[in-house]
């Protein structure tokens, strides 16, 4: 296996990537954790809370990776990206349901007080990556040890 050093957060591959910037949030103490956070479904659909007890911090990583991604998302769209199958229907067929958007304009409102968000001035609005987080999100993804299949080169 080959080793490379990552320069940005797309050249991570993603659950590495959440894993580490979600320790170096919980680390440093940035994020306020709400009081709810023990009690709160992500879902509707969802019948528990989530069991891990760094949920939290795992899914603000992950959607501050989403927004680094794709510029511009917002609320909605990522309501889409994180729901799932409602499928406590009985003898009904399942459908597709949102995901919670209390709890990610919670998260994305605590990044936009870091100065890690920003409202995006394009057509649909959303949110972009500021200076600064893509900063603290790129030196994260510079620490994350990567290896690549050699191929037989």
């Amino acid at each position: 296996m080959a080793e490379y050093k990552p320069q940005a957060v797309k050249d991570v591959p993603a659950g590495d990537f959440i894993a580490a910037y979600a320790a170096h949030l919980k680390s440093t103490d940035k994020l306020q954790i709400p009081d709810w956070v023990d009690i709160v479904k992500t879902a509707t659909f969802k019948e528990l809370p989530p069991q891990d007890k760094d949920w939290y911090y795992i899914r603000a990583a992950s959607i501050m990776r989403q927004v680094y991604i794709r510029q511009g998302l917002g609320v909605g769209q990522l309501r889409m990206k994180y729901g799932g199958r409602n499928k406590r229907k009985g003898v009904h067929p399942e459908h597709f349901a949102k995901a919670s958007g209390g709890l990610i304009r919670h998260i994305m409102k605590q990044f936009e007080g870091l100065g890690y968000l920003e409202k995006h001035t394009g057509p649909k609005g959303g949110r972009r990556i500021a200076p600064a987080g893509q900063k603290d999100m790129d030196l994260i993804a510079g620490r994350v040890q990567c290896s690549l299949p050699s191929f037989g080169l």
